[in-house]
């Protein structure tokens, strides 16, 4: 019995969000999240933000987008931050990575454009690793788990209030 080689993983090719990656963004977050995810308290504050696709990033093969994060420029109380969310990632793509590379692609796009924090709602086991904590002053514009409210501050910021427009 002969062994064949392995064959090495495919390159991670993660570039900013672009308008014609859009429709296959949509169908990756309609497979990951389906129609649920639009009564979430998240997306109340993307109702309210300005999207930053210079700070949100794709994962795509041969055409394929198969990982995104957005990014959106909003405020918690007085204090602008970056609102990051959605994430989400290909079945096929999940546990190799990708979504912590993308979130720390995104985070260090915000980090040097200067933005003080970035805030999210998710699960602390996944984005503590990639610097996040729990925010408990930070409000969310709906019902939300406290301890899923998230923040990574890259300046000593006061992260207190709703989060909201700029």
């Amino acid at each position: 019995m002969s062994l064949q080689p392995c064959r090495p993983a495919p390159a991670l090719t993660l570039v900013n969000e672009l308008p014609d990656h859009g429709p296959r963004i949509e169908a990756l977050l309609n497979r990951a999240f389906g129609p649920g995810r639009f009564a979430k308290v998240s997306e109340r504050v993307r109702e309210l933000a300005d999207f930053a696709p210079e700070l949100s990033f794709v994962h795509t093969r041969e055409d394929r987008v198969l990982g995104c994060v957005r990014m959106w420029r909003a405020a918690c109380g007085d204090q602008p931050i970056v609102f990051l969310g959605p994430l989400a990632v290909e079945e096929s793509e999940r546990k190799h990575g990708v979504g912590a590379l993308l979130v720390e692609q995104a985070c260090a796009a915000a980090q040097a454009a200067g933005e003080a924090a970035v805030v999210l709602v998710g699960d602390l086991p996944f984005f503590g690793p990639l610097g996040f904590e729990v925010a408990p002053d930070v409000m969310m514009p709906g019902p939300v788990d406290p301890k899923r409210v998230l923040a990574r501050r890259f300046a000593p910021v006061d992260l207190r209030g709703m989060v909201g427009a700029r």
